[in-house]
């Protein structure tokens, strides 16, 4: 099935594109698609310790299961005042 990961802000720099289209296995989980992408992406790698994510509109945990289609936010620090 695919999925597809919405890259932002220095994520979406490093990668040159502020989407990637994934296929990952039917039952797949948040972990495991995102493991997928450092894997086929390795210089985004360097984020994995610091991005938080989200499917849809939720911040989601790493055993969340994907269904076709789903967004995958790969969302990093912010800094405001």
């Amino acid at each position: 099935m695919e999925v597809v990961f919405l890259l932002w802000a220095q994520i979406r720099i490093a990668a040159g594109r502020d989407r990637i289209r994934m296929t990952v296995p039917a039952g797949a989980t948040v972990s495991s698609a995102v493991d997928r992408l450092y894997a086929e992406h390795p210089s985004l790698e360097r984020f994995r310790t610091t991005v938080r994510v989200a499917v849809g509109n939720e911040y989601a945990t790493p055993d969340r299961i994907l269904e076709p289609d789903e967004e995958i936010s790969l969302i990093p620090p912010v800094q405001g005042g």
